[in-house]
């Protein structure tokens, strides 16, 4: 029997390099997505390849949608897909409101909504035969607003849990599975201010912020078979926020 192929988007660093490392634990063979670093993605699926693993790096920005038929191309060379998880995210915009244009605003509303749909839209074509498994990064900001930091940004998120729902839904009678994980503040360096996650510990209920692995936990048990009941729902990993 192959080993299921999954897809991870932003796939080289932070949640994301968790997670491509989690799956090869698990036994998948992996395609990193990533954006602009070359060297940082190309060194991270050295690393986690290993005898009977495939992991490859794919340069792909989910906002252009050739470049996600190419993504999808490059892993149709290596087996079926099978799982897809949107990682990619932008939070270029920080602040209040008012003060960020709205250029700005529309290019992280683009990586983190529009390309999650882009993302989904060829996955389900890739899996319509064998079914299979999406998972998308949501955010604890979905619920909380983020006010005075990025409103925009948690509005993109409680946009992609309305599409977990809707297209699990959708897709259900394909046999794929659509679901999403939403962490709280984790230890990352997508954080502008390096030190945010600490200085937010007071107000997580458990105390601390969250570390990647934490996140990639509750991804790999969503493209597992021990989840196949579970579509549709979006699960908080946020220390009680």
């Amino acid at each position: 029997m192959s080993a299921p192929l999954t897809i991870v988007t932003g796939g080289s660093r932070g949640i994301g390099a968790a997670v491509s490392r989690r799956l090869v634990s698990d036994g998948h063979d992996v395609v990193i997505g990533y954006r602009s670093d070359a060297a940082t993605a190309e060194a991270v699926a050295e690393q986690l390849s290993a005898p009977g693993r495939t992991v490859i790096a794919v340069r792909a920005d989910t906002t252009d949608e050739r470049a996600v038929i190419d993504m999808f191309a490059a892993a149709a060379q290596i087996g079926t897909v099978t799982g897809l998880v949107n990682n990619a995210g932008s939070a270029r915009a920080v602040g209040m409101l008012v003060d960020n244009d709205i250029e700005t605003i529309r290019a992280d509303l683009d990586v983190n909504l529009v390309g999650v749909i882009t993302c989904c839209k060829y996955a389900v074509a890739a899996m319509a035969e064998s079914g299979g498994s999406i998972v998308n990064v949501s955010s604890a900001a979905a619920t909380l607003g983020s006010p005075g930091m990025y409103v925009h940004y948690a509005a993109a998120k409680a946009a992609v849990d309305t599409l977990t729902v809707g297209l699990a839904k959708e897709v259900a009678g394909q046999n794929i599975r659509v679901n999403a994980v939403a962490p709280g503040v984790i230890e990352t360096d997508f954080h502008r201010d390096r030190q945010r996650p600490q200085k937010m510990a007071s107000s997580i209920p458990l105390g601390r912020p969250g570390v990647p692995d934490e996140v990639a936990g509750a991804v790999s048990w969503l493209l597992s078979e021990d989840a196949r009941y579970a579509t549709g729902t979006v699960v908080r990993v946020a220390g009680g926020m």
